[in-house]
């Protein structure tokens, strides 16, 4: 009997072609989205209309409408209510909520696979991205010269609240979204996640994230920036409504991936991977998550309470209420500061993990590695008032902060070290993920150099609020995060889409963004120091060379993603069939043929050592296996366990 019959004849459907379930998808997701908020927006209209805060109640439940809508429309909570209903899935259901036989379609759909999942990160993660960088742009021809007048102060403000909050959202889940989705259960030779639902779950909960976040443009913007400090954000327009729902809705995706990521590691680990011969992306993601698990709801705390201020008068952060604002800095910044290394460290782990393989050396020093990734999670949650020095609040703690600040550099070092002994003496094979590895060791000891001169409190006092500490975390969450999700991205890009990433304009691309990136932010370091303000749309004629560089560097930072946007775009389309392992990889997600089948391993395997046991032969490109002319769209792959021919050795 096919799939087919089996939906055509299981009573449980409910009709011969297979029920409501099946007819779920994006479509039917936003139409009951888009009904259930206007249903919500008229009943809270009438209910309060004479209520002084009833713009507020009536903005915030239109947006519960729409994301409770959206979500029911899409198809996830078909499972809770079929279970409660005292008809649970069948197996012909769940192969269906794989994806199984599909095709494109299942991208559109409430899919459980961890492949699936991890596509759709993907593109999620490209989508804002974009649209974050071109706020960048819009940002940086305002302050191209010092009286543009281009976008004029609120619309200028708004932006920069925007962008932020969409870059910081998108570079949280860059890498442990698409790669930690797709990567990890083959990885640790597992078939799937330890809960497929909840995996799909977060993923469209940051989808219909995102109309909300974007619907603060015509609200009135975020006039606070996106850190959304207090009291301003109690008096801000309806836009702050809709920045606080979509950091609630955020928050939830994050605790369900957090928690999926976490119990499948520590239980579906295959037999032999003990925790000695696990591999360091494994430790990243997970370190990742579980640094994400108590310091996101901090965050969602503080909307919470900015919630219970703006719709139900409440007083949390109102002075003339009893309130107090150091309340929203202190419960921000405890999840501010851990977010730093919950961007960080999946991505510095992805070139670890890229750079052996390059190399052809061992992880030099492997639990020095894991000790400095445990140090980081341990004192990350314990510098988060460093951020407040210039704030006023319990001066007598900056000495503490500043010495737990400036100890956290130790086991940053201990990662930046391992890179390089993994390195020296390697022979290298210079490919575009390689490449990352060179430009991320670059960037990060310039953010973290000057990170250490922020710790420092007479110097904070000096720098707090200057363009030089813009100049320095986008150093650190550009110049090291996103560089090393680009590596990732290059590594695993066969793995993910059975072609070939094409080496010239990723080339290209990479010398375009680095070289814009540096004219940038240097630039920034420079009018910063000369004491340019952050957040402030027009600045002193004196300040206008530094401004007129950094304007340039970003744009060549913005033509140099769109080439890497093309690149993708069309070596996925029709790039090179990629074998079953390019670049002679010794872990586990090499070892399945492209495409991956639907449950990854036909026999999960046994794992007798680490996999980090590379020699030091020279290195030659592997030569292209022959791809039988039926493989389709994707290469065919050798049998499992195979060695490319011509691979490293």
């Amino acid at each position: 009997m096919t799939t087919a019959d089996v939906y055509k004849t299981d009573p449980l459907h409910g009709s011969p072609n297979g029920g409501v379930m099946r007819r779920l998808n994006m479509g039917t997701g936003v139409i009951a989205g888009v009904v259930l908020a206007v249903a919500a927006n008229q009943l809270l209209k009438h209910l309060t209309k004479d209520h002084v805060h009833g713009p507020d109640a009536r903005a915030m439940f239109t947006m519960v409408g729409w994301a409770v809508g959206f979500m029911l429309g899409i198809g996830a909570f078909t499972g809770p209510f079929r279970w409660l209903s005292g008809r649970d899935l069948t197996h012909a259901d769940e192969l269906f909520l794989a994806g199984k036989d599909q095709g494109v379609s299942r991208y559109f759909r409430f899919t459980t696979d961890h492949k699936v999942v991890g596509i759709q990160y993907l593109v999620l993660v490209m989508v804002m991205l974009g649209a974050g960088g071109s706020m960048a742009m819009l940002i940086r021809t305002d302050l191209i010269s010092p009286n543009t007048g281009f976008l004029g102060p609120q619309t200028y403000n708004s932006l920069v609240g925007l962008h932020g909050l969409t870059m910081i959202l998108a570079t949280i889940i860059m890498v442990t979204g698409p790669f930690g989705n797709f990567v990890v259960p083959l990885m640790i030779g597992a078939r799937d996640m330890a809960f497929p639902r909840l995996n799909a779950l977060s993923l469209w909960l940051l989808v219909a994230m995102l109309p909300i976040l974007y619907s603060a443009a015509f609200l009135g913007g975020i006039p606070m920036g996106w850190v959304g400090y207090t009291p301003i954000a109690d008096q801000g327009p309806k836009g702050v409504d809709a920045y606080m729902m979509a950091i609630l809705v955020f928050a939830v995706s994050t605790a369900v991936a957090g928690m999926n990521i976490t119990t499948t590691i520590v239980t579906m680990r295959t037999r032999g991977m003990t925790w000695t011969r696990t591999p360091i992306f494994v430790y990243g993601v997970l370190a990742s998550v579980v640094l994400a698990l108590p310091a996101f709801p901090m965050f969602m705390a503080a909307e919470l309470l900015l919630l219970v201020d703006r719709v139900m008068g409440g007083g949390f952060y109102v002075s003339n209420r009893g309130g107090q604002p150091w309340l929203y800095q202190n419960l921000f910044w405890l999840m501010g500061h851990p977010e730093v290394y919950v961007i960080l460290i999946p991505a510095v782990t992805a070139l670890m993990e890229l750079t052996t393989v390059f190399a052809r050396k061992p992880l030099y020093s492997f639990r020095v590695a894991v000790l400095s990734i445990v140090g980081i999670v341990g004192l990350s949650v314990t510098v988060w008032a460093h951020h407040m020095f210039a704030s006023g609040w319990a001066p007598d703690l900056n000495g503490p902060f500043m010495l737990t600040t400036e100890m956290i550099s130790i086991p940053t070092g201990g990662l930046f070290l391992v890179i390089l002994g993994t390195m020296w003496r390697g022979r290298i094979w210079t490919t575009f993920p390689m490449m990352c590895t060179y430009a991320m060791l670059w960037n990060f000891i310039i953010g973290g150099i000057t990170g250490i001169y922020l710790s420092d409190v007479p110097l904070d006092y000096q720098l707090h609020g200057s363009m030089f500490v813009t100049a320095h975390f986008h150093y650190t969450l550009m110049g090291a995060g996103l560089t090393g999700a680009m590596g990732a991205l290059g590594y695993w890009f066969p793995k993910m889409t059975g072609r070939m990433l094409a080496s010239t304009p990723a080339f290209v691309s990479f010398w375009l963004v680095q070289i814009g990136f540096n004219v940038t932010f240097l630039g920034m370091f420079m009018v910063g120091l000369e004491g340019q303000p952050r957040r402030v749309v027009h600045y002193d004629a004196n300040l206008h060379t530094g401004n007129l560089i950094s304007t340039i560097g970003a744009y060549c930072i913005g033509v140099g993603m769109l080439v890497l946007l093309y690149d993708v775009i069309s070596s996925w389309r029709s790039g090179e069939l990629a074998p079953m392992n390019p670049w002679g990889a010794k872990t586990l997600e090499w070892t399945v043929p492209n495409p991956i089948p639907l449950e990854n391993f036909a026999v999960l395997p046994v794992v007798t050592e680490d996999a980090y046991g590379y020699g030091e032969e020279p290195v030659t490109a592997p030569e292209p296996e022959p791809v039988p002319a039926s493989a389709g769209a994707a290469a065919t792959g050798v049998d499992q366990g195979e060695r490319t021919p011509g691979a490293p050795a």
